[in-house]
């Protein structure tokens, strides 16, 4: 159990304060009171005086992840041109939150990577002549709500900086109504409701915008934007210090107990997760970063660590099957070395749209077709079907149609100039396989969680068995 070596830890820290303070009352000159006022000394101690009491350090380490999403639309124009977001997760230190939830982030955009010759060719043929570049940046100052600035060094984590949402495991099926997964039910809905909240920052386009934002980026030339709601994980380069507190016996005493039954913790990724990489048997980690209260008493600090394994990878493959990821965690650690074994689900993750990630009952991954696949393949094969009906509606309408299903504004350029339904037939036809293939045949997605990415975590005491996982397709 935590709490006897957790209480052996406190006294251990009380009697090093006392020993420490004896020891520099021993190193004392001889000659700084004769010997005959040794007495009038010992009278005037105030030996109820209480002992020295530790103290925490409320900073904020080197390695720690600001989630940043920027709140507007950021047209690209140049390196160095200024981004600003907002804060959406609180950071802690040890019990309390320093850096709060709005917090106003500025950085600049530190590199612009052009996309590789075979991609520009693709989208030229595909009349794009403004294929996405590769967006780099970094956060260099974050804004309290006192109007305190704070300048920080950041670092940009690999695999962040897309659109993301909060997905939550599905409930068991039958809905089990017992006390303990009511409490995870009601934690999960809380953790996406903080999410959706803190969310409201930012300025998402509304469909008119959408729309416009559609419209551009189908011309030959159009702008590249960095959309509001993309967020960055910036890991601190450098410690930031917001001082200490008293660890006091009170706060001290439920430190390391055994976590309720059925508590949600709330971890970051310390290892990258990819089911097309990771491998059953890996070590998997992940860092506390609010801490477990239960009440007021405080069980698990900020910085406590989460440990476990991947027992589940199956990469993605053709026909269009999407990769499946499992991991299960077994361990707890407190940042004095503390240990304890406990059983647990992933009931809720942080994940890119565009991954269309769901979790099952039992805290699995996989990832899903998104859902517009069939009406762009139902459209493609549409225009293609339109080429083969010449006869009853003339040549130059179905012709051209047919050649906007193979390459959008070039195809319909060349069904215009060239007069030859066979042509336009062929375009068609290539448009509606090619549209066929990519949503049905090729190779599906992969579930990716990169480093940094937040879950939600339920523990279970140890005799709680968590059920036992069960491959899905």
């Amino acid at each position: 159990m935590f709490i006897g070596n957790g209480i052996r830890t406190l006294g251990l820290i009380c009697v090093c304060a006392a020993g420490a303070v004896a020891q520099d009352a021993a190193t004392q000159p001889a000659t700084s009171a004769p010997a005959s006022a040794e007495p009038e000394l010992l009278k005037s101690a105030d030996l109820t005086a209480p002992p020295l009491r530790p103290f925490v350090s409320l900073a904020v380490p080197k390695g720690t992840a600001l989630v940043v999403a920027i709140d507007k639309d950021v047209r690209v124009m140049h390196v160095g041109q200024p981004v600003h977001g907002r804060l959406v997760e609180p950071i802690y230190a040890f019990d309390k939150i320093v850096i709060p939830v709005g917090a106003t982030v500025t950085g600049r955009v530190t590199g612009i990577a052009g996309p590789s010759k075979v991609m520009r060719t693709e989208a030229a043929l595909d009349a794009n002549f403004s294929p996405a570049s590769q967006i780099e940046v970094e956060f260099d100052h974050i804004t309290l709500a006192d109007n305190k600035t704070i300048p920080m060094r950041t670092i940009v984590t690999p695999g962040s900086g897309n659109p993301i949402e909060f997905v939550s495991a599905a409930d068991e099926k039958g809905g089990s109504k017992d006390a303990v997964a009511e409490k995870i039910k009601a934690a999960k809905l809380q953790a996406k409701q903080d999410w959706n909240d803190a969310m409201k920052q930012v300025h998402e386009p509304g469909k008119m915008r959408r729309a416009e934002l559609y419209v551009e980026a189908q011309l030959p030339v159009h702008p590249q934007y960095i959309e509001a709601g993309t967020a960055y994980f910036a890991e601190l380069d450098h410690p930031l210090d917001f001082g200490s507190e008293p660890l006091t016996p009170s706060l001290a005493a439920a430190i390391g107990e055994q976590p309720p039954n059925g508590s949600v913790i709330q971890a970051r990724l310390v290892t990258p997760l990819n089911s097309a990489t990771s491998r059953p048997g890996d070590a998997v980690e992940a860092i506390i970063i609010r801490p477990l209260f239960d009440g007021d008493r405080l069980i698990l600090p900020q910085g406590s660590r989460v440990e476990g394994t991947v027992v589940q990878a199956q990469p993605a493959h053709h026909p269009a099957r999407n990769g499946q990821l499992r991991i299960v965690f077994r361990e707890l650690k407190l940042q004095d070395g503390l240990e304890e074994k406990v059983s647990a689900s992933l009931e809720g993750v942080e994940s890119a749209k565009r991954d269309n990630v769901k979790l099952d009952s039992e805290g699995g991954a996989r990832a899903t077709a998104p859902p517009t696949r069939y009406l762009t393949t139902a459209a493609s094969v549409g225009l293609g079907a339109a080429s083969f009906l010449g006869d009853s509606f003339g040549e130059t309408g179905p012709r051209t149609a047919g050649s906007a299903g193979g390459y959008k504004l070039i195809g319909i350029a060349l069904g215009l100039t060239i007069h030859s339904q066979p042509f336009g037939m062929a375009m068609g036809a290539f448009g509606a396989t090619r549209s066929i293939y990519g949503n049905f045949i090729a190779r599906g997605h992969d579930v990716e969680f990169p480093k940094n990415t937040a879950m939600a975590i339920a523990l279970w005491q140890p005799h709680e068995s968590v059920p036992a996982p069960t491959s899905q397709e």
